[in-house]
């Protein structure tokens, strides 16, 4: 996925009220961008440091910009741009499921964004092709890092999340596929669920692996100009 536009570069003053930040750009300018993660950003936060912002497309829109990445040395590690912004990652599975970038999903021709199911859900992607059992797939942003390397997902308590997972289970038993795909915003070697946050996530988790339920993760490729979904990562969740 291509930015438009260069990023404009700044520094953290704060983020506050969950979905702003108060960034000071490059030519002094102090704005305030949204911030689209819900999250606890844990390490990612800390004022003074180095961020990329977008220009907003609606003009309209109160908020002029929009945080997408942070520089940080995540888990200790060598300094990374890490991506903030959860409304990324459908868009990048998008593109990477529309050029055929995804092998566990290769065979499937039709990609519906956004479909309804459970219990008053809407499953991230719906996938078919006559003949194929339909898979639905779950999208989730990863972002946390504790340790060099290795990436953890949720980094606050997610029972929405959770909650999907039983869903995805239920879609198993009735006859269809269901998949989970982390995307790490940043470079990893491994990633697990952060079980010491979010215990319920995690058994959520482990009954979906249990009922049938997929799960992958990929690290992103990730520029000033661009971000991609790179490669693989292995999911070290013991069974």
């Amino acid at each position: 996925m291509r930015f438009q536009e260069t990023l404009l570069g700044g520094r953290l003053i704060e983020r506050y009220k969950r979905f702003l930040a108060d960034i000071e750009l490059d030519t002094g300018e102090v704005v305030t961008a949204h911030c689209a993660n819900p999250g606890a950003m844990l390490g990612l936060k800390e004022p003074g440091s180095r961020v990329l912002l977008s220009r907003a497309t609606n003009p309209s829109r109160k908020l002029r910009y929009n945080w997408e990445f942070v520089e940080v040395a995540a888990g200790g590690g060598p300094l990374q741009l890490v991506g903030i912004n959860t409304s990324r990652p459908n868009l990048l599975v998008a593109e990477a499921l529309r050029e055929g970038r995804l092998a566990p999903f290769a065979a499937y021709d039709r990609v519906r964004p956004e479909v309804k199911y459970g219990k008053s859900s809407r499953v991230d992607f719906l996938l078919e092709k006559d003949g194929e059992r339909p898979c639905y797939l779950e999208v989730k942003n990863c972002h946390l890092m504790r340790e060099a390397g290795f990436a953890e997902f949720p980094d606050c308590v997610a029972a929405r999340s959770a909650k999907h997972l039983y869903e995805l289970a239920d879609m198993v038993a009735q006859g269809a596929r269901a998949a989970l795909v982390y995307v790490i915003q940043m470079d990893a070697e491994r990633f697990d669920v952060a079980r010491d946050i979010d215990p319920a996530y995690d058994r959520a988790f482990r009954h979906a692996l249990a009922s049938g339920v997929e799960s992958y993760a990929y690290d992103c490729r990730i520029t000033p100009q661009d971000v991609t979904i790179d490669r693989p990562v292995p999911i070290v969740t013991p069974r």
